[in-house]
């Protein structure tokens, strides 16, 4: 946590989740003006970033001049986004503002390598994708989600300042928007969410546009001072290391065939077992302790089999999806009384949820390719990455604990991986931390 905190690109949220609403229901029509004059300030960033690479190439140093108007341009971009996007309420107008309830602390100019600056354009692709995914800075078409998995097969991602209209920012604003506009309120998880995309797009901005030669991360551990994840009956136990064996990633796929065939049957008999256990909730108030158990063996194996396709979890996955026995885990509460109203309605309230899990199910998909290849060389996972997806999955199974009516508590979106455990104290088990240098190179 500790080299988390020293990072030279670092979110700020101040925000008190207050919306007005009548700014909030006319909210892409106000942000027009903004959403233009960042485009123009864009070409601007991009000359002078070419600027900034050449003068790496030549003293290894970008100008304190230069240095500074790019980053005033992503943070100004990053609080144009959290406008768009619900993340804050005041008007950003057309200047940078160091007050505004959504800021990036960008540092000064540090010495950087040449062939680290030469490469920078390629260096930046699985962040600039990570970005996408995350609907920060770019924009996003992600043509479907599938199963349990919620996998998209293509995302196209084009540059767009530092705003996006995809992703999962995009979705958490949408669903936000309704919220907003019935409370006068943002949705604490939500909001949370869309901060960390945020965060992620303006440390990949920082690093493409040469502000810093450190690597951006994706650990859900920088949303920590600004976002808290509240206890859930749904929860992620962490106990896997980050070694990845290379001949298991390259036929990850393969080794996988036995799992997708199971996972379709299982999926098949919870599909017409759900139907009777929504009928028996709805008379008992509550979900019977066998079909709790039997829902809950599937959320997990469906959590370690995803969680080994996209390279989250090392080890081969076993086929009963028993509590404690695989790295990437899921542990769930005993069954509680339910609302019969909110079960009587749980396919339609579940919707909101879903989409969000969609999207996350687009970042983890992105995870698994850019590990697969990184996996390859170094034997090994990213942390941040490996920790993003555990968040990815962790939704997901809550989304579909809440569906399947194994508990009555919605999903909590926070990005925060660590669980405050029953007491004050307890936390899940994690690998041994190794310093923060960025989910790659």
């Amino acid at each position: 946590m500790e080299g988390l905190s020293q990072r030279p690109v670092r979110l700020v949220v101040r925000d008190d989740l207050k919306r007005d609403r009548l700014t909030v229901f006319f909210r892409l029509i106000l942000a027009v003006p903004l959403l233009l004059w960042v485009t123009l300030r864009g070409i601007a960033a991009f000359v002078v970033g070419f600027v900034n690479w050449l003068a790496v190439l030549v003293q290894r140093e970008v100008p304190e001049s230069t240095h500074d108007f790019v980053a005033n341009y992503v943070r100004y971009s990053t609080q144009v986004s959290a406008y768009v996007f619900l993340a804050a309420n005041p008007y950003p107008w057309f200047r940078y503002q160091s007050d505004y309830p959504v800021d990036v602390h960008i540092d000064p100019p540090v010495q950087q390598g040449r062939w680290g600056g030469f490469f920078r354009l390629v260096l930046a692709i699985p962040a600039v994708l990570l970005a996408a995914a995350l609907g920060s800075g770019f924009a996003t078409t992600t043509p479907g989600q599938g199963s349990f998995a919620s996998n998209g097969n293509e995302n196209e991602a084009v540059w767009w300042s530092v705003s996006s209209f995809g992703g999962v920012a995009a979705a958490c604003a949408v669903l936000a928007w309704f919220f907003i506009v019935a409370r006068g309120r943002a949705p604490r998880g939500l909001r949370d969410l869309v901060a960390f995309a945020l965060g992620y797009g303006a440390q990949a901005a920082a690093y493409l546009f040469l502000l810093t030669p450190r690597y951006p991360t994706s650990d859900p551990a920088l949303a920590e001072p600004y976002s808290k994840l509240p206890r859930h009956p749904v929860r992620a136990i962490v106990t896997d290391d980050l070694e990845r064996p290379r001949l298991t990633v390259f036929f990850r796929l393969f080794l996988a065939i036995p799992h997708f065939v199971w996972i379709l049957l299982w999926t098949v008999a919870v599909f017409f077992v759900g139907f009777i256990a929504w009928i028996v909730a709805l008379v008992l108030g509550r979900l019977p302790l066998p079909l709790h158990r039997f829902f809950g063996a599937y959320i997990r194996y469906a959590t370690h089999l995803v969680a080994f396709v996209y390279l989250v979890g090392r080890r081969f996955p076993g086929f009963t999806g028993r509590e404690g026995s695989y790295g990437i885990d899921v542990t769930i509460d005993p069954p509680e009384r339910q609302k019969r109203l909110t079960i009587l309605f749980r396919g339609i309230l579940v919707f909101p949820a879903f989409i969000v899990a969609g999207t996350l199910g687009s970042v983890a998909l992105v995870i698994g390719l850019l590990a697969w290849w990184y996996a390859l060389v170094r034997a090994r996972m990213p942390e941040g990455m490996r920790n993003l997806g555990v968040t990815s999955l962790r939704y997901s199974a809550q989304t579909y604990a809440y569906s399947l009516l194994v508990t009555g508590r919605y999903p909590h979106a926070s990005p925060v991986l660590r669980d405050p455990g029953p007491g004050p104290e307890p936390r899940p088990t994690f690998a041994p931390p190794r310093p923060a240098v960025g989910d790659t190179f």
